[in-house]
């Protein structure tokens, strides 16, 4: 095939000749061996000669010069139509192959696809020849073009820098080095390539365009990797700042589970705790800072810290988001959060919430029936301007509570309040410990490690105790009706009731101490109604007294002289801890515990 005979079919090549022949005058018929795009009507002169003798015929029309230039066109610049495909092609800096036949052989390699692959034998089948086009997956291309008839384009794909040195064949000379004086690339590449129909002498073939893209693939991955790095950091930051184990209380039994977000996702500020309060009592909380990365997850850090710091003030739910709300603003005014604080007691069976914008709680009953918490829920922390409130939603023996962040539940190709009523259903048929409660519903709402946002769960669950654990868990109290008689009854009920319990007398004796020394400090400083509670579980003992007087009392240093204020103090000395709280509608509790021996 001689491919210096055929033609380029370029713009303004008819429009010229049809200029220098006369709108009557037709151009030379192209002989056989011309390249022309399917469709085509027709073709240029191919070779210089043809051109040269179709301009003897009229050299002599006006408006041209005797070497054939129009009038107008600059010496030294040759006519369009004197350019053949090879010194067009032969120049461009994309590299460009010319292949024929089912085969794919190979017809024609310009200049740049010679100096970055070496130069390929005519003729050679594009399999065996060419293993870059191998690499670079064009054969099925090819193919495809060549059956449709249509241009098929991929981008940015590699070729690895040994693919030319194994097909012995000189890479250019500026991408290769010498070992032992065989030539070897210097780096991979990576292509973008257009594949075009062509037809070559009645035969089909493909034009393959190829651009370089190297650098630009290289500065993709670049930024890739450093983007990768800086979810890394969010995550591993973000994870650091998660508990590392959660705390177990006496009365509950809770599971949590983080997961981010894919690797097009980037980490959001999800986050949850427990904080034992003490007396039995347990917080939980689970919140969502609106953002992604590392600053989202910064945030979320501070707020957990801070949530902690109030959770140890035992204030009720709403008043701790109150001062979250506050400092969620001096945070970082840009970036709100959503919050779940609940408080639950082992005395009341119930939780006790309060929500910032945040989802409602899932509570699964015994029976498998689930309830949904309601308002109240005020507005997402760190908007201020609002007073949050608490509610209730019974938490019963034998259920489970279900807190959880929108990555569980939102979808975009559905409103929220589905997701919350598919998660419903989920947990209707989630059996099992708090851990298998979390892994069924990640499963059951589809998150997978490719998941468009993070998602926490914390599942929590009040379990219904039989045979001999439920003889490690009992209650007792006493009303205490004041008068100069309310501390001898205490002590005797106390004494009475830690007996029954088959406490060491050691144990009881000192719980009976703590016994006479809170009901002392209420009767001289608190108000009725009085109430003397005692609670045993499995690791502890503890004893509280509560009394309508919202005082709370102080540990303090007693001089010798002083006659009172004692009390506290001894408490602090002999129990584990102590602490005091105010209680709903008024007055206070004060507690302390005891450590059981194992």
């Amino acid at each position: 095939m001689n491919f210096t005979r055929w033609s380029a079919r370029l713009p303004g090549t008819q429009r010229r000749i049809a200029a220098r022949t006369g709108s009557g005058d037709s151009p030379a018929k192209p002989r056989d061996n011309s390249v022309r795009s399917p469709g085509a009507k027709s073709s240029v002169p191919a070779a210089r000669g043809e051109f040269e003798r179709h301009g003897e015929q009229h050299g002599d029309r006006t408006g041209e010069h005797p070497d054939g230039r129009p009038d107008g066109e600059p010496a030294g610049i040759p006519a369009l139509e004197e350019l053949s495909v090879r010194d067009v092609l032969g120049g461009l800096p994309a590299l460009v192959a010319l292949v024929y036949g089912p085969d794919h052989r190979v017809a024609y390699v310009n200049d740049a696809y010679t100096d970055a692959f070496g130069p390929r034998e005519p003729g050679t089948a594009a399999a065996e020849g060419c293993p870059e086009l191998v690499e670079l997956g064009l054969m099925p291309l090819m193919d495809q073009v060549l059956r449709s008839g249509k241009p098929r384009t991929v981008k940015s794909r590699k070729v690895l820098a040994a693919t030319s040195a194994t097909s012995g064949t000189p890479p250019h000379a500026s991408a290769y080095g010498s070992v032992n004086g065989s030539p070897t690339v210097a780096r991979d590449g990576s292509y973008t390539v257009t594949c075009t129909p062509v037809e070559t002498s009645g035969s089909g073939g493909v034009l393959v365009f190829a651009a370089d893209v190297t650098d630009h693939a290289e500065a993709a991955e670049r930024l890739r990797a450093s983007e990768r790095r800086l979810r890394e950091t969010a995550v591993a930051l973000q994870r650091s700042l998660l508990p590392q184990e959660l705390e177990q209380p006496d009365d509950l039994r809770v599971a949590a589970t983080y997961q981010p977000g894919g690797t097009d996702a980037a980490v959001g500020g999800d986050w949850y705790d427990v904080i034992t309060l003490g007396a039995g009592r347990t917080a939980l909380v689970i919140g969502d800072v609106m953002g992604r990365g590392v600053r989202a997850a910064a945030v979320m850090g501070q707020l957990r810290t801070a949530v902690r710091a109030y959770a140890r003030l035992d204030l009720p739910p709403h008043e701790v988001l109150q001062l979250l709300d506050g400092l969620a603003a001096e945070i970082d005014p840009s970036q709100i959060a959503t919050c779940v604080y609940a408080v639950h007691d082992p005395n009341e069976g119930r939780l006790v919430y309060a929500s910032a914008g945040h989802l409602p709680i899932l509570v699964r009953a015994e029976d498998g029936t689930v309830a949904r918490a309601a308002d109240p829920t005020g507005p997402p922390l760190g908007t201020g301007g609002w007073i949050h409130t608490s509610g209730t939603i019974d938490l019963a023996p034998g259920s489970t509570a279900v807190l959880y962040t929108d990555g569980l539940v939102e979808r975009r190709s559905e409103d929220i309040d589905e997701g919350v009523a598919s998660l419903e259903r989920a947990l209707a048929g989630a059996k099992g410990s708090p851990q298998v409660v979390c892994d069924r519903l990640i499963r059951a709402m589809g998150v997978t490690a490719e998941h468009d946002d993070d998602v926490a769960v914390l599942v929590l669950q009040h379990p219904a105790r039989t045979g001999h654990s439920a003889e490690l868990f009992h209650n007792a109290a006493l009303d205490l009706l004041g008068g100069i008689e309310a501390a001898p009854r205490a002590r005797a009920f106390a004494s009475g009731v830690l007996s029954s319990w088959r406490f060491p007398v050691e144990l009881k004796d000192l719980g009976v101490l703590a016994t006479s020394e809170l009901v002392a400090n209420s009767l001289q400083h608190g108000t009725p109604p009085m109430r003397l509670r005692l609670r045993r579980t499995d690791r502890r003992l503890i004893i509280e007294v509560t009394d309508g007087d919202d005082h709370l009392p102080l540990r303090r240093h007693a001089e010798p002289a002083d006659e009172a204020g004692r009390g506290i103090s001894i408490v602090a000395t002999i129990a584990s801890s102590w602490g005091s709280r105010r209680t709903p509608g008024g007055g206070k509790a004060v507690w302390c515990e005891f450590a059981l021996p194992h």
